[in-house]
């Protein structure tokens, strides 16, 4: 009887130890809720998707420099940027394409100087999200 009442005991414990906040399981499907990376300053916004584009933005027109060329003109162009956001939060593996060098170069040092972000979630663990944008300059 012991033993019986050990493993009921043993059952319960180990269901509910178990049990994940952004986890739901129906049937024989699992579902983890993913959840972006988080930009700093918009952990408590309603929007969180709304306050990254926001500060993103704000970020980048405080941060770009518009480049010159060698006769004195202001050099405008579009550059597609991909970068991820690691499980730390850090922007890693920045690469850029675009028809004009100069545009390309000041978009990757502007992304490698985003500020450090909440990762990205996956159920309860952190993990590395890929990001593609255009930017037109």
């Amino acid at each position: 009887m012991r033993i019986f009442k050990a493993l009921i005991v043993f059952a319960l414990f180990t269901n509910f130890s178990f049990a994940q906040e952004n986890t739901t399981v129906e049937g024989n499907k699992v579902t983890q809720k993913e959840v972006a990376p988080i930009w700093p300053g918009c952990e408590d916004s309603e929007s969180t998707k709304e306050c990254f584009n926001t500060k993103m933005n704000s970020f980048i027109k405080e941060n770009f420099s518009y480049s010159q060329n060698d006769a004195g003109e202001w050099v405008r162009g579009k550059s597609t940027v991909s970068f991820t956001v690691d499980d730390t939060g850090k922007v890693t593996n920045v690469e850029t394409e675009g028809p004009e060098p100069i545009v390309n170069k000041e978009v990757e040092r502007v992304v490698r100087s985003f500020p450090k972000l909440k990762p990205g979630m996956r159920g309860e663990n952190p993990v590395a999200i890929n990001y593609q944008m255009s930017f037109n300059f």
